[in-house]
């Protein structure tokens, strides 16, 4: 026994698995990853579990946030105001154009930069929802390949030995029946 004691001990003494312990050197510890990604979810959570806990205070906020979101659609109605308004006063718009002619290059290059910061985080986010969807659909493709050659077999005619009318089931329902003596 002292010998076999001896060898065990080599690989499982103190608490140690020797076998363990260099397995996850080539492999990772799937249970340790798990326990890892349940505390960042936590940590998560938590963490927008207390950004929403307290309402925010006063009316500075709500004008904040009420002012972060009047860019994108006072462009969308302002360039569309635009060309109704060149379309009922175009000389009045024509002397505006004229305006704007002027304005120095390096000054459009700073708005163009301004508008692109502002709207490519948007933009950026919505490209990932979309890439993620894609790879979603594609996902289902095998399946619904699938189901489009049954339904091509079922429209080329039935298949050989099936019946030529619908199958009905006409074996009795003894839950249908006693349903039906229960009624009035």
């Amino acid at each position: 026994m002292g010998l076999i004691e001896r060898i065990l001990s080599l690989f499982f003494d103190d608490g140690r698995n020797v076998i363990r312990d260099t397995a996850e050197v080539f492999r990772e510890n799937s249970e340790g990853a798990a326990l890892r990604e349940a505390h960042l979810r936590h940590s998560t959570l938590r963490q927008f579990a207390a950004e929403f806990a307290t309402p925010r205070p006063g009316p500075f906020d709500r004008v904040m946030n009420g002012l972060n979101r009047l860019p994108r659609p006072l462009l969308a109605f302002g360039t569309i105001g635009l060309f109704v308004v060149a379309m009922v006063d175009p000389i009045w718009f024509a002397s505006r154009m004229q305006g704007i002619a002027v304005v120095p290059e390096p000054l459009w290059w700073l708005m163009g930069a301004i508008v692109s910061f502002y709207f490519g985080a948007r933009h950026q986010a919505h490209s990932q929802q979309f890439q993620r969807s894609i790879a979603q659909s594609l996902a289902h493709v095998p399946t619904v390949i699938g189901n489009t050659r049954r339904l091509d077999a079922m429209r080329a005619g039935p298949a050989p030995g099936a019946p030529d009318g619908p199958v009905v089931d006409t074996a009795p329902n003894p839950a249908l029946a006693e349903w039906q003596n229960t009624r009035p």
